[in-house]
């Protein structure tokens, strides 16, 4: 397939859908501040009805991006601090009819396959009474975390971290997919497309392969049922989702375009997808903003033993570009080794120190300055003086 040029984002989201017509997914992967997460908007308004008073009246796409999480916030119990819950936006048809179809059951199943964080559901929550013998103002739904239980057998409240919040929400939606995919299913029948963005960010790569496997073999479990796109910025997710979906799925390299607000299509259904240089652009990206998680050195790792074999050189470690009698070989060698064995969770992706982050960035602009590479790939990266 050729590669296109599109004018605009709802010209492009035109083309996904003209795309799922003829196959059952659509894959593209795109650097951060391409538009990604506009693009899952523009896609699902084409499919959207909205009356006079700006209420959606018909849809066709079931959604999962940035703004998913808005529709859960916490309710920390300022006041008494005893019991802090997730709350659910009761508004939102997102949430259409959970309690009829044991959508506890259904998540704790997927969640489960990621950390051992119990929950359950509270639909009859309320505000107390101010007077004996009044109901109480009805709350919205809320999720109770816990990993414990009282002598009595009562859930101990815990306020999960953002990550395991993130992992939740995650599987929350992967249980609405499966429900969206039943045809016996009356709730979600009205979900011709799928449209997932950046479903869990900062993977390791060990996660990122268990996170694509999962949801492609969740999304190929039926013969029928709604089409798919997946976007990402997560360079071995997308490619591990590419090697499970084979020719089931058009996958692109999404791209800004010539002109103001256009976009490039780039096909990559029939060639290789470049993994080593476009860990390199998001490698690029995460120094340049200071988000630098330890996960990054096993990244980095990667792409220096990709060159060193592609090179003929003895090992990753000729990768590292020191002068002569620089001690920092020695230094780099070792961080990188440690950073890139750690068990690094899921869910709890760890931060880099700052003194560890400048020696990364010292390693990663004396690796890609010192190599062939080319340097419109990698703006503002310049050698300084000292570096070989």
């Amino acid at each position: 397939m050729a590669d296109v040029a599109l004018p605009d984002l709802p010209a492009l989201a035109q083309h996904m859908r003209d795309e799922l017509e003829r196959k059952k997914f659509v894959l593209l992967y795109a650097y951060n501040g391409v538009g990604k997460t506009r693009l899952s908007g523009a896609f699902r308004d084409l499919g959207r009805v909205v009356d006079a008073d700006g209420q959606t009246t018909q849809r066709d796409t079931l959604y999962f991006n940035a703004y998913t999480e808005d529709l859960f916030t916490w309710d920390n119990d300022l006041a008494f601090e005893r019991k802090r819950v997730l709350e659910l936006n009761a508004d939102s048809r997102f949430f259409a009819g959970l309690r009829e179809l044991e959508m506890e059951v259904k998540i704790g199943r997927l969640l489960a396959r990621y950390t051992d964080l119990n929950f359950y559901i509270d639909y009859e929550r309320r505000q107390p009474a101010e007077s004996p013998g009044e109901p109480g103002t009805p709350l919205p739904p809320a999720v109770t975390f816990f990993r414990e239980r009282e002598e009595n057998g009562d859930p101990r409240p815990i306020k999960a971290s953002r990550g395991e919040e993130n992992i939740f929400i995650w599987c929350f939606f992967l249980a609405i997919v499966e429900l969206a995919m039943d045809p016996e299913i009356e709730a979600y029948r009205w979900a011709k497309y799928v449209y997932i963005d950046d479903s869990i960010s900062s993977l390791d790569e060990h996660n990122a392969i268990s996170v694509a496997n999962h949801l492609a073999q969740l999304l190929t479990s039926v013969e029928n049922g709604p089409r798919v796109v997946v976007s990402t910025h997560h360079v071995l997710f997308f490619n591990v989702l590419c090697n499970e979906l084979k020719n089931k799925a058009f996958r692109h390299f999404l791209n800004s375009g010539v002109g103001p607000g256009s976009y490039a299509l780039l096909d990559t259904t029939s060639k290789p997808f470049l993994h080593h240089l476009s860990t390199l652009v998001e490698l690029h990206e995460v120094q340049a903003s200071g988000e630098l998680y330890t996960h990054h050195f096993n990244m980095l790792r990667r792409v220096m033993e990709q060159t060193a074999n592609f090179l003929g050189l003895e090992d990753w470690k000729t990768c590292i570009k020191v002068a002569d009698v620089d001690p920092d070989r020695t230094l780099f060698t070792r961080m990188i080794d440690l950073m890139s064995h750690g068990d690094y969770s899921i869910y709890e992706p760890r931060e880099m120190m700052e003194e560890n982050k400048a020696h990364f960035r010292t390693v990663f602009r004396r690796f890609v300055t010192a190599h062939p590479f080319n340097p419109a790939l990698f703006p503002g990266m310049e050698q300084r003086a000292g570096d070989p």
